[in-house]
């Protein structure tokens, strides 16, 4: 979602913050912009600089060229619009001007060009900022946009008694929500404060300079030496040296760390699109994620996890999106499998929610990022409730998640640009697998010629996904046909209900075709009123126990004259015919399967969005990393 990126330097820092928001371009935003101090670079002459737009980094980048923006301070922002609609005026980095524009006679039509007193950017979210707003309001503070960053701003300014890093502190105890911020004053112009609570926010050390970002990756090529900010800190970046503070205002000292980020700007190669890119880079990635694992033991999680497994008695999954649905999968898996009772919940509805905890749980996070603000709130609300056996999925090895959970699996997915997940998902999958097999062998439900055939069928993965990645130019058909499609239906049964799911979330995410997915026994009870010629309905039909219930939910389709496109597997005797599109699958692939039959529904909505024209990278209104509640 949003990103931020600052810097105290000695040399023009524009374009290292440019490059920054370009790398982080692939989270999803729909405005940007830049604040500088130019004073820190003209021996103590000049003021705040501004440029911002609601077009791409690129077109930010030549704004800033042609109005000869240079500072050695600085601070820049994507913006993924919360409050107040994409616009320059609610664009970040936003100015406090203090109360002079209410006086009578100010000019206000100038005022968002004016030079500011506080340059301010923000991740997150300001649950109060209607009562701080009204306050500042009251002391003669104009607003000029419709953000609750600005308020930030302006408290910044009304507390200001010539030291920034004081009036930060004092701002933030007023602060209800979530936030990470980076901050400067015209009278300090080479200073910037970070502060963070809900939003991550990282510290980059380097060579007679410092600076701040929320991704270690904005920084990639500029330092690899990353100091994590943790909840509650506040830090003081000046040049070529830093202070941190705790939530209680007492110096802390966080480790520096050596993180190698990689620049969300990979080269597309021979692909379209990265999402194209991503979807066949999943052999590699499967390869990857599997690395190392010659054999099931409950290590492969983390010291300690033998101890915690043996322990526990059920799972609580906990995940939003694309990962809640991987977690649906891991259910099916855990209770068949390792005969441990599971459930999963959406992160942000669990918190919300009167529950019943049992300090024998293992609590499990499934999280892309590490930073999904939903994800990490509901894993501090099972730990306050008692659950602290804790565990992740998680891509990212820094992230907040894996610091916060005791037990983890990383995945090594790799970056993934496209908005709408892809490779992340089926390496989740590969992992909470490893889980399944890793809670079965700690209980005593594994035999050694169950655990030596699933490694096998693990290994077997990238080359069955490249054999499935091969059947594209028939998908490409399908698509062609579905590009004119406003609604869809997508079934499945058993672990291949959630698969449908994610079917259904991936064409509504990039094609904005109204799609929904339902177990296929669910059709008598009510969608079955919506199937016409009109509504292609996708089946996922794979040769396991449920198939001839499922051939018979099909049956029920075509007796209503609904078109029907099934991925079927080899030997489930499934053939086309009038209404009936069958796609083959090139082999079984027993319990993996789900992890198989996706891969042809990534591709299906892949190649109908391009039919139809839409941003597939960046859809509208979506980001990719999601830091807000």
């Amino acid at each position: 979602m949003c990103g931020i990126v600052g810097a105290v330097s000695s040399r023009n820092i524009v374009p290292i913050l440019v490059q920054g928001l370009q790398r982080l371009e692939y989270r999803g935003y729909d405005s940007c912009g830049v604040a500088v101090h130019s004073a820190s670079l003209n021996g103590g002459k000049g003021g705040l600089q501004r440029a911002r737009s609601t077009s791409r980094v690129a077109e930010l980048m030549d704004q800033v060229t042609a109005d000869h923006i240079e500072g050695g301070t600085g601070i820049a922002h994507t913006r993924w619009a919360t409050h107040g609609v994409p616009a320059v005026h609610n664009a970040h980095p936003h100015f406090s001007h203090g109360p002079a524009l209410a006086q009578p006679g100010a000019d206000l039509a100038g005022a968002p060009d004016r030079p500011g007193r506080v340059a301010l950017v923000h991740n997150g979210i300001i649950e109060n900022h209607e009562e701080l707003r009204a306050a500042l309001q009251a002391k003669g503070y104009v607003f000029l946009s419709q953000t609750d960053t600005e308020v930030i701003a302006h408290l910044v300014d009304s507390l200001y008694d010539g030291d920034i890093f004081e009036a930060v502190k004092t701002a933030i105890l007023q602060l209800h929500g979530a936030y990470a911020i980076a901050v400067f004053h015209k009278d300090e112009p080479q200073r910037v404060i970070g502060a963070r609570a809900g939003s991550p926010l990282i510290l980059g050390v380097g060579h007679g300079e410092t600076f701040l970002a929320s991704d270690a990756m904005a920084l990639a090529g500029v330092t690899d030496q990353i100091l994590y900010l943790e909840e509650g800190d506040v830090v003081d970046i000046q040049l070529g040296k830093y202070w941190v503070v705790d939530r209680d205002h007492k110096a802390v000292t966080r480790a520096v760390k050596t993180v190698h980020a990689h620049s969300g700007a990979a080269e597309l190669g021979p692909y379209r699109h990265y999402m194209q890119k991503e979807i066949f880079e999943q052999p590699r990635a499967i390869a990857d994620t599997l690395e190392g694992v010659e054999g099931i033991t409950p290590e492969l999680f983390g010291d300690g996890a033998y101890a915690i497994f043996k322990a526990i008695d059920n799972v609580l999954i906990l995940a939003c999106g694309t990962s809640y649905y991987s977690g649906c999968v891991a259910k099916y898996w855990i209770e068949a499998i390792a005969k441990v009772p599971c459930q999963v919940e959406i992160a942000s509805e669990y918190r919300y929610r009167e529950s019943v905890p049992n300090p024998n749980t293992l609590i499990v996070t499934i999280t892309q990022s590490g930073e999904t603000a939903d994800t990490l709130a509901a894993l501090r609300h099972a730990q306050s409730l008692g659950m602290t056996n804790t565990l992740t999925i998680c891509n990212v090895s820094t992230s907040a998640m894996v610091r916060e959970c005791k037990l983890a699996y990383v995945t090594r997915a790799g970056t993934e640009i496209g908005v709408a997940s892809t490779k992340a998902y089926t390496t989740q999958l590969a992992g909470l697998f490893l889980l399944t097999l890793a809670l079965a062998q700690t209980k005593g439900r594994l035999s050694d010629e169950e655990e030596a055939m699933h490694i096998k069928d693990m290994r077997h993965l990238p080359a069955a996904l490249q054999a499935v990645l091969a059947l594209e130019p028939q998908i490409i058909s399908w698509a062609q046909e579905f590009a004119s499609k406003e609604n869809a239906l997508f079934l499945g049964r058993g672990t291949h209900y959630p698969i449908a799911l994610e079917g259904a979330l991936k064409l509504k995410e990039i094609t904005y075709i109204h799609a929904e997915a339902y177990a296929a026994g669910e059709l008598k009870h009510g969608p079955l009123a919506l199937v016409t010629s009109a509504m292609p309905v996708v089946t996922v039909a794979p040769n396991d126990q449920l198939l001839e219930k499922l051939k018979s939910n099909m049956q029920e389709v075509r007796a209503r004259g609904g078109v029907l496109y099934v991925l079927a597997d080899v030997d489930t005797k499934i053939e086309s015919s009038e209404g009936v599109n069958v796609i083959r699958m090139p082999e079984h692939y027993g319990v993996l399967s789900p992890i198989l039959h996706v891969v042809p529904l990534q591709l299906l909505s892949y190649h109908t969005a391009c039919a139809r024209g839409t941003d597939v990278d960046k859809p509208r209104n979506l980001a990719k990393s999601v830091t807000v509640e």
